[in-house]
């Protein structure tokens, strides 16, 4: 919901309480009726105060026209713009394949390189309806970090189009940090 659209609603959800509490007192008698036409007489009769009743009232009916005319579709917003994932459609319904299914597909191709520890990934959907996929890993120290970038790039680009018929334009890794060997205690 816009911003705009919640200050109406507020707008008029706070009219419409005000003027049912007023008519409720009056019909229970703990209003009169003169009192209220003596209050709308004196607002009607002091220009200052007309002049600006009447623009609160315009601004009110161009909301109201708003609200009735230019709504927004929330479905049509919720599969246009889906941050939880990525939506596929196809002539048998659809398929929402959250971001997290993709990172979990990545860092089971990182886990299988024996070069590779400690992965984390993030599914980045573009302006243009692009996928790219950010990596971010620690190597070991014996690997040869240019070799298994190029690897890992053609790997999770090759999983995820058979896994879910998905093109990812592009995967960028960060080697965060070289882990050192394990040394092997003897004992």
């Amino acid at each position: 919901m816009k911003v705009l659209d919640k200050i109406a609603l507020v707008l008029f959800s706070s009219i419409t309480l005000i003027a049912s509490v007023i008519l409720s007192f009056m019909i229970l008698g703990w209003i009169r009726l003169e009192i209220v036409t003596m209050y709308v007489r004196n607002l009607l009769n002091n220009p200052t105060a007309c002049n600006i009743t009447l623009g609160i009232l315009v601004v009110l009916i161009l909301l109201a026209i708003k609200g009735i005319f230019f709504t927004t579709d929330s479905k049509k917003d919720k599969d246009k713009n889906i941050d939880n994932g990525i939506l596929i459609q196809n002539e048998n319904g659809k398929l929402l394949i959250s971001r997290d299914t993709i990172q979990n597909l990545v860092s089971g191709v990182v886990k299988g390189f024996e070069n590779t520890q400690d992965v984390t990934s993030k599914v980045i959907l573009t302006s243009d309806n692009n996928i790219n996929i950010d990596v971010t890993l620690f190597v070991k120290e014996d690997a040869i970090i240019k070799d298994l970038s190029s690897k890992l790039q053609l790997k999770i680009k090759e999983v995820i189009k058979q896994s879910i018929d998905i093109d990812i334009k592009e995967v960028n890794i960060k080697v965060r940090n070289i882990a050192p060997k394990e040394e092997k205690v003897e004992g």
